[in-house]
């Protein structure tokens, strides 16, 4: 077989399966032959070739005797921050180098239930704390689109996913979204991204950052795709108290090609300032895409969007310093020498974490201290409260949102490692999602003025993922993006 499978959708993919015009060890075969050839991006930590083979060998039994299952042969790459039993997990951080987990994450496990094969866990910024994959232990990833003189960020903190899926090293990816992780790397990758629903899908198993923001999503290079692996990866599960019990729809079936009716609110609050014309112009012909497929544009406010940066940056820190009190040296991880406990705790930390995770656990511990809880954390939490009451005002107005993903392009490594405010603000379009908890799919829409893809995000209410999808694939079928970065 020839490596032209790297190119195959899931939904291609499983249809070539079942027809029999390739087996899932071919499959798998030209994915891990694709992997090889890329490992100059640093897309993956821990490559798994014999377990995907053996996986992919057990899927051709299933499909020869008929027992194949919803996603049986296709091979998938996951976020080195799901726990893989047997499978080193780093989470992009030296304090978890050989850590091996005795169990599995349920969406993981929810994959392999359903026939899909692991390739290997994907490189990403270290404990999900990064909008550019440059934060990882293990060295940035470099986003596939980069010409050969400029290496550019893949986006994060799911980066190793995007330029996965990106490069043909996967045809789906694992990721988390705590601040816009699935829906900016998508972006600025030039594939398709959904964070679903806080409580859509199980955190249990995920190594935590900010555990009211966090969620698993899927990276494909189709809606269809990326509806088809949410279709698998959603559900209650008992063992995550935050994990939402209620009926799992169809999702492939809500992909209609039918807008007719539906309304898109469009917020003045996105139009911010310094946002490149050539995103205010793909925002704009988004919004004439849709109105020609028969969707209706509707002015909608947001009018605490300006504030959700700053709150994101109080919330998401003090969570994290709260969840990354585990790590001491102790019960698993590395562990730094020292003449007292005090001592190896605190040289254990000191080298473990890298500077981005230090600067944010200091930051949480700052704003969760005695005399600046009340005016720090309470104050955020409570504009986050007014954030989430924006988006319900909105929706009885509108279906469906409609935004820029980010507000440039991709970047070129180093550009922003010296100014944190300026890769915070990489977020500015997607973290008021994650804190009013909505479903979000970034959609790849168009090419900069260099080149280089631009996404368009749409946001729905909660547990609608089937009009966040629909209005996607309308999308994707008028936009007709075939862009792909250059082969490595």
């Amino acid at each position: 077989m020839t490596d032209d499978l790297t190119r195959l959708s899931i939904a291609e993919a499983l249809d070539g399966l079942t027809g029999k015009a390739f087996t899932a060890e071919d499959l798998t075969q030209a994915q891990l032959r694709a992997m090889e050839r890329r490992r100059p991006l640093n897309a993956f930590i821990t490559e798994t070739a014999e377990q995907a083979l053996l996986q992919a060998r057990a899927s051709d039994r299933r499909i020869a005797d008929g027992s194949a299952r919803r996603l049986e042969g296709i091979p998938v790459a996951v976020k080195d921050l799901f726990c893989t039993q047997g499978v080193q997990t780093t989470a992009g951080s030296g304090i978890l180098h050989g850590f091996v987990p005795p169990y599995e994450s349920t969406v993981t496990q929810n994959l392999w239930q359903a026939g899909a094969v692991m390739l290997g866990k994907t490189n990403m910024d270290e404990f999900a704390m990064g909008s550019s994959n440059e934060s990882s232990r293990f060295g940035p990833v470099i986003n596939p689109w980069s010409s050969p003189d400029t290496p550019l960020v893949p986006g994060g903190s799911s980066g190793g996913s995007a330029a996965a899926v990106a490069a043909g090293c996967a045809l789906g990816a694992l990721g988390t979204d705590t601040g816009g992780s699935i829906r900016q790397p998508a972006s600025l990758s030039g594939i398709v991204g959904l964070k679903p629903t806080y409580g859509r899908c199980s955190r249990w198993g995920i190594v935590a950052f900010a555990s009211s923001l966090d969620q698993a999503g899927p990276l494909t290079r189709t809606v269809r795709d990326a509806a088809l692996m949410l279709q698998v990866i959603a559900g209650h599960d008992p063992k995550d108290s935050t994990s939402v019990d209620r009926p799992v729809p169809d999702y492939a079936a809500a992909l209609t090609g039918d807008v007719r009716g539906l309304k898109v609110g469009i917020p003045k609050e996105y139009r911010v300032d310094g946002m490149p014309l050539e995103i205010e112009m793909l925002w704009q012909k988004g919004v004439e895409w849709l109105r020609a497929a028969g969707a209706e544009p509707v002015d909608i406010s947001l009018p605490h969007t300006p504030y959700a940066l700053p709150t994101y940056y109080i919330v998401a820190p003090a969570e994290a310093s709260s969840n990354l009190a585990r790590y001491d040296g102790v019960r698993f991880g590395v562990r730094a020498s020292g003449d007292t406990p005090k001592e190896m705790y605190a040289n254990t930390r000191g080298q473990g974490f890298g500077i981005e995770v230090r600067r944010r656990i200091m930051i949480g511990t700052y704003v969760l201290s005695a005399g600046y809880y009340d005016a720090y954390y309470l104050r955020a939490q409570k504009v986050r409260t007014k954030i989430a009451g924006d988006f319900t005002e909105a929706f009885a107005r509108c279906d469906v949102i409609l935004t820029p993903t980010t507000p440039s392009a991709a970047f070129p490594i180093g550009a922003k490692t010296n100014d944190p405010v300026a890769m915070y603000l990489n977020d500015v379009f997607t973290v008021p999602v994650n804190l009013a908890g909505l479903p979000g799919l970034s959609i790849p829409a168009g090419l900069s003025g260099e080149g280089l893809p631009l996404g368009l995000q749409l946001i729905g209410r909660p547990f609608d993922e089937e009009t966040v999808l629909r209005t996607a694939a309308v999308l994707e079928t008028t936009t007709d993006f075939r862009a792909r970065p250059a082969e490595g």
